[in-house]
């Protein structure tokens, strides 16, 4: 594992357009939360994918002269306040372009959503994502027998005891590799956030 020697914020780093890698990582944890918002939000999955793209195009500008401040919120909740805006105003431009049908189904599903619920299912959703995409990339890190007691108690939900008799391992050893495996995750995410890099 490599850090980068002054372990600067991942923020801090995307202002920096040359540093692809940290573009990267800020893409692959962000963009499919994006297109969900999208879709949850009743956009088509053409429509999800240009949203996304348009929005991760806008942030690239927005971001270089972005000022983190932690004391005026989080950088998801200003994440989501963009979103918000953003497809609101495809929203408004959806029904100025068909004048006469009426609110599009888009500012409906907004309207009826209320702000406190929008929020907690945008920090569901936001951890769910950060959690299969560090899973995914430190899946290799462990063997096959203690990633299968991990993920079959953990994401399928199978039960300790039947997943223990089917490794042929005790409930014990199902603990010890949930455990190890949960934080790991949990460093990896830590370790994006914070800008680091394997």
């Amino acid at each position: 594992m490599k850090f980068i020697d002054t372990q600067p914020s991942l923020l801090a780093r995307i202002r920096d357009g040359s540093d692809r890698e940290a573009w990267d990582v800020f893409v692959e944890l962000y963009a499919p939360i994006v297109y969900g918002y999208g879709i949850k939000h009743g956009l088509q999955d053409a429509d999800a994918a240009d949203f996304t793209q348009d929005t991760i195009l806008g942030l690239i500008q927005s971001l270089k002269s972005f000022e983190y401040d932690r004391s005026r919120g989080s950088f998801r909740g200003w994440l989501v306040t963009v979103l918000r805006n953003r497809l609101k105003r495809a929203g408004q431009k959806a029904a100025r372009e068909s004048r006469g049908s009426g609110d599009s189904a888009v500012r409906q599903q907004l309207n009826e959503l209320p702000a406190k619920q929008a929020d907690e299912s945008w920090e569901r959703e936001v951890k769910l994502n950060e959690f299969h995409w560090a899973a995914q990339r430190i899946q290799f890190e462990f063997q096959p027998k203690t990633w299968a007691a991990f993920w079959q108690t953990t994401v399928i939900g199978k039960s300790i005891q039947e997943v223990a008799d089917e490794l042929g391992v005790t409930a014990g050893a199902i603990y010890v590799a949930r455990s190890r495996v949960l934080a790991r995750i949990r460093t990896e995410v830590q370790m994006a956030e914070k800008g680091w890099t394997q």
